[in-house]
């Protein structure tokens, strides 16, 4: 099976265990393909690594790879699949969910990246998107109207939420718990993780698990 990371967000760089398990797990250092949630964001041909968070996150652990691509509507739709079906490690950003839930689906990129033997990795809304579900509300900050459930690309049988600087204090107010009553939920505070890594759930920092709308704070694995 594959090894998923689901990442929170990390003001800085990641934590020596992180560092540690990362380097681990990732043993192919040829390719390393990152999708934007903000796709249409971009301007120019080229794009700025230094500018990415999460490519930064990687540089400072030392987790370097002979190529680099990165993956919004500049690229044409076969060579964003041709880069995923060569990547050594995929890494879905940050930013706004619902526009790379779009894009993945408008690039038809999930499945390519489901059958992938790389290493997977989502930071925030990338994380999201690799979840079986995920939830938009507006009680949760989030700028719509209603709440949305969306479907992810589904490497695991979860819903994952990890937005802004959410915390147990927002969670226990239970916008969470109609979804929880139909798949277990994995919300994350800032500066956590998750790996799943032959369908064993391991965690690192402030997550908890939301069941059945009851709420109990995980004990860290990593």
């Amino acid at each position: 099976m594959n090894t998923h990371y689901y990442l929170s967000w990390f003001n800085g760089f990641f934590p020596e265990k992180l560092v540690q398990c990362l380097h681990r797990d990732i043993t192919d250092n040829k390719s390393l393909v990152m999708i934007s949630a903000q796709p249409s964001d971009y301007e120019g041909e080229q794009i700025n690594f230094d500018d990415i968070p999460e490519w930064t996150w990687l540089n400072q652990a030392n987790l370097i790879f002979d190529e680099y691509h990165f993956i919004d509507y500049r690229m044409k739709k076969e060579d964003a699949q041709r880069f995923i079906h060569n990547a050594s490690v995929i890494f879905l950003c940050g930013g706004d969910p619902v526009r790379q839930n779009d894009f993945l689906a408008e690039y038809e990129l999930s499945d390519v990246i489901k059958i992938s033997n790389a290493v997977i990795m989502g930071a925030s809304a990338g994380a999201l998107n690799m979840a079986a579900k995920w939830l938009t509300s507006e009680n949760a900050g989030d700028k719509v109207e209603t709440s949305s459930i969306y479907d992810g690309i589904g490497f695991d049988h979860f819903a994952y939420e990890s937005h802004a600087k959410r915390d147990y204090a927002t969670f226990v107010q239970g916008y969470l718990f109609p979804l929880s009553e139909k798949i277990d939920v994995y919300a994350a505070e800032q500066e956590s993780a998750i790996r799943v890594k032959d369908g064993k759930i391991d965690i690192m920092g402030p997550v908890y698990l939301i069941s059945r709308s009851k709420i109990q704070t995980l004990a860290e694995t990593l």
